[in-house]
């Protein structure tokens, strides 16, 4: 058990570079205490706690040619281009069984970041607070705006964990974490520049002013947090993982070569990376 939080960027399919990470972690057994996520981040940790070994593979990479599983012609026939059933109960319950019981006696916290399309603001869940729809809040933050429609959960409408905190870092420190692994999906010096489409967020959602406020921040949220990074990894306090090769995947990619090179070069980057990361927790 290493002794800090593990905080998770989502991305959509650069996930997938997560999911290698965390296949070396986990052949290597490293886990930790506390682990927070927003959407693909959250959806790659699940099966990381659930220690099964290969499944975000099967799940992200050998799935994405199956049109219920990403496809234009689901957005024009459900206005979702993931299938979000497909993905979060056919998958999970049917095709590729996720072990509940396992991830449910991990003794790992493990916090899912959303975003309140009312506010704007994120909202996060603890175990106790999700309890068995643990896959109903993962959904909840993987929710893309435009792909996906929202999720009512607990009196909230609820979408995409990544508008309002990308990279849930200041909620591990406000948590008690003085210290955090941090997953990216960026290459280093990728800096977020403004949307050009927040006229189209507004005719989309209407009624929710604090979704628009947020998607238009976003990009400065994003670099904000990223500045933040950068100090708190020069004091020690953060240990960061990112794409070390340039990045030749999208959000949306559906190239299998693509996601397998980006896979194995998560799992190769946490390999280089174990000896510092051992240094970096005495």
């Amino acid at each position: 058990m290493i002794n800090a939080g593990l905080v998770l960027e989502g991305g959509g399919m650069r996930g997938v570079y997560t999911a290698g990470v965390l296949e070396f972690f986990l052949e290597q057994e490293l886990f930790f205490p506390y682990v927070i996520g927003v959407s693909a981040g959250a959806a790659n940790a699940a099966s990381y706690l659930s220690k099964q070994k290969g499944r975000n593979k099967k799940v992200n990479i050998n799935f994405i040619s199956d049109p219920r599983y990403l496809s234009w012609g689901n957005l024009i026939k459900t206005g979702q281009a993931f299938g979000m059933d497909f993905i979060f109960d056919e998958i999970p319950n049917k095709l590729v069984p996720y072990h509940y019981d396992e991830f449910y006696k991990s003794q790992s916290e493990f916090v899912v970041g959303t975003t309140d399309c009312m506010t704007g603001e994120p909202v996060y869940f603890k175990k106790e607070e999700y309890g068995q729809d643990m896959l109903k809040i993962i959904r909840a933050s993987s929710s893309l705006p435009f792909f996906a429609p929202e999720i009512h959960y607990k009196n909230k409408v609820l979408l995409d964990g990544g508008i309002s905190d990308p990279i849930p870092i200041k909620k591990s420190e406000r948590d008690g974490n003085k210290r955090n692994v941090v997953i990216l999906t960026q290459n280093k010096g990728y800096v977020k520049k403004p949307s050009k489409l927040n006229f189209l967020t507004k005719r989309k959602y209407p009624r929710y002013t604090g979704l628009q406020m947020a998607l238009a921040r976003r990009y400065q949220l994003y670099n904000d947090t990223l500045a933040h990074l950068d100090e708190e990894e020069k004091k020690g306090r953060v240990f960061i993982i990112r794409p070390s090769l340039p990045l030749e995947v999208g959000r949306m990619e559906r190239n299998p070569a693509k996601l397998e090179k980006l896979y194995q070069q998560g799992y190769e980057d946490a390999k280089q990376a174990i000896d510092s990361l051992a240094a970096w927790q005495k």
